[in-house]
């Protein structure tokens, strides 16, 4: 049951709310002073609390001061008998859902308290679907460069930044996008997705821009193009290097003006967004050969972002598997599979030409196919069996193989120790120091449970 607490110095104005907003089914406590009201919020923070202005010691306004340092999502209503414009300001300036003139109008004072309940339930539900939605486009990694890749994310996306994001196909440019959209302060904008690549050029001002009515063969109804829906939100431009020089040109002007028509239209419309371009090829070289606009390409990269490919961070399959097998597992309503160290060794020894998402797919082809719950090394397709490993002597120098054979060495040691380098190094004869050294080096992650 909704929990209201009434601050009030009046103790027949507190008796009189309490009796209203019971028989109205909520519960309720009082407190006749700001210290109070602050005790009684530590012990069972209420679901909204009303506040009087005016009280002995602390006012009201003082007391919201300080409870939007430990409550910040807490409704508060404001009560006053002789308030001004200059304290309603003041609660405002402190987020007070409410300012309220007594004596009160009770049927006012509860469509304010289910006006305050009801925002509270949406912004409530607001952050659990981004919550859910960072981790259904979360980004699973703890390899050095990953870490630096959600480093940098956190960093850019509350700026407005506009974002150029290169990699290979598969490597997961999507998700970067997605992440810097979630995390931004345009995270309940929309976010729309134009995929350059698939749209055919004679079509594709009509999707950026929209098209009037009677603009084209075929135009039978007026359409607003992508632009115009990621109005205030984000929209993230993918494969931007397949645009024509004519597109381009278009929408460097759009991002210089912040203003387009819609095709076969007059009328000049303003929009505000963030763009987030991203491209698997070198715009270097694109611009060199004349293909892209090399005013767009600064334009563009604001804020720089590359997605290594899966093969310099094979470190990152082993979680990257879980979470997949996990997700398959669960939607298809199969048995939990395990990934036995056999296959999983294979796994992390092939090259990835598609990355990620070849990597996806293949575990959801081994989840759905694998009749039984252990998916070994036979398991696995010929091309992934066969795969020599990157650190294979055979590859390497005799200098490389050394130091290969040497890593191994050391990882097998520290995992033999449960990844105490103390025990680690007295076991192998060496002091931790220079034990200490070497794994910096060589840039072996240490596991901690």
């Amino acid at each position: 049951m909704t929990q209201i607490l009434i601050v009030d110095d009046e103790e027949s104005i507190r008796r009189s709310l309490a009796g209203i907003l019971s028989d109205e089914g909520f519960n309720t406590e009082t407190a006749s002073n700001g210290a109070l009201a602050l005790e009684s919020v530590r012990t069972r923070a209420p679901d909204l609390i009303l506040l009087d202005v005016a009280m002995p010691g602390r006012d009201g306004v003082e007391v919201l001061e300080e409870l939007r340092e430990d409550w910040p999502r807490l409704p508060v209503i404001m009560m006053s008998g002789h308030g001004t414009i200059e304290t309603a300001v003041r609660a405002t300036k402190f987020g007070a859902f409410d300012f309220l003139e007594k004596p009160l109008s009770f049927d006012k004072l509860l469509i304010t308290i289910q006006h305050a309940l009801d925002q509270q339930r949406l912004e409530q539900e607001n952050r659990e679907l981004r919550e859910e939605a960072l981790r259904a486009h979360g980004i699973i990694g703890s390899s050095p460069p990953m870490v630096e890749l959600v480093t940098q994310i956190e960093i850019a996306a509350p700026t407005n930044g506009w974002v150029l994001i290169t990699g290979e196909n598969g490597t997961g440019k999507e998700l970067v996008a997605r992440q810097i959209h979630l995390k931004s302060l345009r995270m309940q904008k929309p976010f729309v997705e134009v995929n350059c690549a698939a749209i055919p050029e004679e079509l594709i001002e009509s999707e950026l821009f929209g098209h009037e009515k009677g603009a084209f063969t075929g135009a039978i109804s007026q359409k607003r193009g992508k632009f115009e829906l990621a109005n205030g939100g984000t929209i993230f431009l993918d494969e931007i290097a397949d645009m024509s020089l004519k597109t381009q040109a278009k929408i460097l002007r759009i991002l210089q003006e912040h203003k387009f028509e819609r095709v076969g239209g007059t009328e000049t419309m303003e929009v505000d967004v963030r763009v987030i371009a991203a491209t698997n090829k070198s715009l270097e070289k694109e611009i060199a050969a004349g293909h892209f606009r090399e005013d767009l390409y600064y334009r563009l990269a604001v804020i720089p972002f590359h997605v290594p490919p899966l093969r310099e961070r094979r470190s990152d399959i082993p979680d990257l598997v879980t979470n997949f097998v996990s997700e398959f597992c669960a939607d298809s309503g199969v048995k939990q599979k395990t990934i036995t160290s056999g296959a999983m060794s294979a796994l992390q020894s092939y090259g990835w030409p598609g990355n990620v998402r070849e990597l996806r797919n293949l575990v959801e082809r081994l989840v759905l196919m694998v009749p039984g719950t252990n998916v070994d090394v036979a398991d696995l397709p010929d091309v992934i069996k066969s795969a020599p490993s990157p650190e294979s002597p055979g590859s390497q120098t005799l200098d490389g193989a050394r130091k290969a054979f040497e890593r191994e060495y050391l990882v097998a040691r520290l995992r033999e120790h449960n990844w105490n380098i103390s025990r680690t190094a007295e076991s192998i004869g060496v002091a931790r120091e220079s034990l200490s050294r070497k794994i910096r080096a060589m840039k072996i992650e240490i596991k901690r449970d």
